[in-house]
């Protein structure tokens, strides 16, 4: 049988990574996807260096026009990120018949159910195994693993910049800004570090496992994003003397209302075995109602272990690409006829606990007015933590982890709190998931 010839779109970190892997296991990956699988055709923008990586007789071009329009090309690979050139360079692809495998999230985050009609329209595959998690399979996990599952939610550390970032803070007790800087200096956080610290790539990520976990179309512009710029150590420390640890999770659920979609700093309680995840490592928790919770924890980025991903795909195209369209894996775990128009939840709807902290006068009557407003909320208490104010100092912090309840009302009691005369600036808010 005649080897299946790639075009890759990219040899950077994850393209050099997937050249060097599937050149050096070669041997390994034919026997289990039954033929050969040759790199016939990269398109990069810096052809010395590719010279120095493909070492071989690689027809290197500066246009991805020309691999996308190539005739002997099976699938392109298209690992150069970002959304325009990319979006353009995969519906090409897709028009001229060529099965597609991509590690871009914020493509199939934001284009995705364009990406998908066109493709189906076509007959052929797209792969996305890499887009999420880097070198985790929790695509294959969610769309095929637990397919017997009605999911119920998925909670993942999914960023690996904030993750380390949050880890640096609980343990050296450092603010948000110095490790960052750190993080830079380590490599684990880009010159620009926004899309990772403001929680969008966290995002695009979530977005792509709930439209797979829940049978709904991409929905990026629908997720709730809150990074992890405002967060101060101090709360990192006060979340730990309540048994608890911050991370930054990406987090959805299914509800009789609907989905939620929502990444922000979240409390953990200290003993689940995510909240022990640290550094740049990456975790995903699935409920499902069958097998209850799994976990699946790796590397979420890097040459290689992305790459892991990326050549999976590219395996499961070749064993599949002479099967009948139609008995092949759907891209989002549902059959595209049968996705589910469920609603979004706004976070204003969002049912779930919360850590709050105030600066308060250190006088009688004040906890009993902070109680009464809880109240009127329908807000219960279900721990408490008031520190001794320092020498000399007239105010102190309380904390306070709520029982569920909806955020509209902890937002509406939080403005009547910061309204009293003996709370001083802004309550913190944070979110808490038990996740059990």
């Amino acid at each position: 049988m005649k080897p299946i010839k790639v075009g890759l779109l990219g040899l950077g970190t994850v393209g050099s990574g997937t050249f060097n892997v599937l050149k050096r296991n070669q041997e390994e990956i034919m026997r289990r996807a039954g033929r050969a699988i040759e790199i016939t055709m990269v398109a990069v923008r810096n052809v010395e260096r590719a010279k120095e990586i493909v070492k071989g007789d690689v027809e290197i071009v500066t246009d991805g026009n020309l691999v996308v329009n190539h005739p002997d090309i099976d699938i392109v690979v298209e690992l150069i990120g970002g959304n325009d050139i990319a979006k353009d360079l995969v519906l090409k692809a897709i028009a001229n018949g060529k099965h597609v495998v991509t590690a871009n999230k914020a493509l199939i985050a934001k284009h995705g159910n364009e990406v998908f009609k066109a493709a189906q329209d076509k007959g052929v595959m797209v792969a996305f195994e890499a887009a999420v998690a880097g070198g985790i399979p929790i695509i294959k996990a969610l769309r095929e693993g637990l397919t017997a599952n009605r999911i119920q939610w998925i909670a993942g550390i999914i960023n690996g910049t904030t993750n380390f970032i949050l880890s640096e803070m609980r343990d050296k007790g450092l603010d948000f800004a110095t490790v960052l800087k750190q993080a830079q200096a380590l490599g684990y956080a880009e010159a620009d570090p926004t899309f990772d610290i403001e929680g969008i790539d966290a995002a695009h990520k979530l977005t792509i496992m709930a439209s797979i976990a829940f049978g709904i179309p991409t929905q990026f512009d629908k997720a709730y994003i809150e990074g992890i710029t405002k967060l101060e150590a101090t709360d990192i420390e006060y979340a730990e003397q309540l048994g608890y640890r911050i991370k930054l999770l990406g987090i959805t659920k299914r509800s009789e209302a609907g989905i939620e979609l929502r990444v922000h700093p979240t409390l953990i309680p200290e003993k689940r075995l995510i909240a022990n995840v640290e550094g740049a490592m990456n975790a995903v928790l699935v409920q499902g109602d069958a097998v209850g919770a799994t976990l699946y924890y790796g590397k979420g980025a890097g040459s290689e272990p992305t790459a892991s991903s990326v050549i999976a795909d590219v395996v499961d195209i070749t064993r599949l690409a002479t099967a009948d369209p139609e008995h092949r894996v759907p891209y989002l775990a549902f059959q595209p006829n049968a996705l589910s128009d469920l609603k979004v939840l706004p976070i204003s709807e969002v049912f779930t606990s919360y850590y709050l902290r105030m600066r308060v006068e250190d006088k009688p009557g004040v906890l009993a007015d902070v109680t009464k407003i809880l109240a009127e909320f329908s807000i219960s208490i279900d721990a408490m933590l008031q520190k001794e104010p320092a020498e000399g100092e007239s105010r102190t912090d309380i904390i306070m982890l709520t029982h569920q309840t909806q955020e509209k009302n902890v937002d509406a009691a939080i403005t009547r709190i910061e309204a009293l005369a003996s709370v001083t600036g802004k309550v913190t808010k944070l979110r808490l998931e038990e996740l059990s």
